[in-house]
């Protein structure tokens, strides 16, 4: 159990052929010395240092074999935590590799155990390739999949936050065709009642949630399509019956415009990219993704591997900082910040 006074957050590498190792030495090299946290990083020593010296960064790392070790380091030091086996020697800047597709779930499996064990107070997550990952084997190629799985957690959902909007996913990585069955009276209302709870946890009195319709013009009274009458509205009746503050369905160009003036302080998205453009188009500069219903907190950037342009010292991190910003407010403060900024 984490027995020190500031909150440790474990920070996943992603896949070491990507942006990961880089995004990481930028947001550290800025956050180290200005809000109070010890960072761990799971990942590779060696892709660090290579990548601490094209980003010129003055951060001292040391490899350790446990999380019990923090207490005995300098706060000068960033522990680093690699059970990967990983050869950084034999893999390649922008390449997919196996190899790094199996380090990158280990680390972030080894992450949800830190966690599980309350050794840190919050995970942090750089992004993964799902090719890479799929070249292991292993049917599980997404975190929140991972995460699920290793912590049996029934409902989870993906929320993305950037300043003014927040939209939770009724579902991610799907085929549309295959999400568009998913937009269910069943999944609509557990989605709702686990947003409820989980907004309620983090400090909300009464979140206020709207539903996004899944068809044009929330389908014109079933001219384009049957969902609204049939799943989604009968789901919203049923949280409201219970009490719960939602509204529904709303068509999908409107919607979101309404939440960012306040009228809901988030919104469910009936499929990825209905919840991912709006977001995207506000600010995807500053936008964040954390899970909801897992038993720990997970932060996690909103952008891939960036393959194009791994290890040339030109990478934005500025969501990988605002996801440790978010990480560090929520295990301090076992709340959701009103909205993620460089200025929070």
């Amino acid at each position: 159990m984490n027995t020190y006074s500031k909150p440790i957050i474990a920070i996943t590498m992603g896949d070491p052929c990507g942006i990961g190792p880089e995004i990481i030495c930028k947001s550290l090299n800025e956050l180290i010395h200005i809000h109070d946290f010890q960072p761990i990083i799971l990942g590779n020593l060696d892709a660090l240092e290579y990548t601490k010296e094209i980003t010129k960064t003055h951060l001292k790392f040391m490899e350790i074999d446990n999380a019990n070790r923090l207490s005995s380091l300098s706060d000068k030091i960033i522990p680093v935590i690699d059970d990967s086996n990983l050869d950084f020697s034999q893999i390649s800047p922008g390449k997919i590799s196996a190899q790094a597709g199996s380090a990158s779930i280990t680390w972030v499996q080894h992450s949800g155990k830190l966690a599980m064990d309350k050794s840190i107070d919050a995970i942090v997550s750089s992004p993964i390739n799902k090719e890479a990952c799929r070249l292991t084997g292993n049917k599980l190629i997404g975190h929140m999949e991972l995460f699920q799985n290793q912590t049996k957690s029934y409902n989870v959902a993906t929320m993305l936050m950037t300043p003014g909007l927040r939209v939770v996913h009724l579902s991610t990585h799907k085929a549309l065709i295959k999400a568009c069955e998913l937009v269910t009276f069943k999944n609509v209302f557990t989605s709702i009642e686990l947003i409820h709870n989980e907004f309620k946890k983090w400090g909300f009195k009464d979140p206020k949630i709207g539903v996004a319709a899944l068809n044009p013009h929330g389908s014109d009274g079933g001219l384009f399509g049957t969902e609204e009458k049939e799943q989604i509205q009968p789901a919203v009746e049923k949280a409201q019956s219970e009490r719960i503050n939602v509204q529904g369905p709303i068509p999908a160009d409107t919607i979101f415009n309404q939440a960012i003036d306040g009228k809901y302080d988030v919104v469910l998205a009936q499929y990825h990219d209905q919840g991912h453009i709006p977001i995207k188009v506000h600010n995807w500069e500053e936008s964040v993704s954390l899970n909801l219903g897992l038993p720990f907190i997970r932060a996690s950037v909103d952008h891939g591997t960036a393959f194009d342009i791994a290890y040339k010292g030109i990478a934005d991190h500025t969501s990988l900082k605002e996801s440790i910003k978010l990480a560090i407010h929520i295990a301090q403060n076992k709340s959701l910040p009103k909205f993620i900024s460089k200025d929070n």
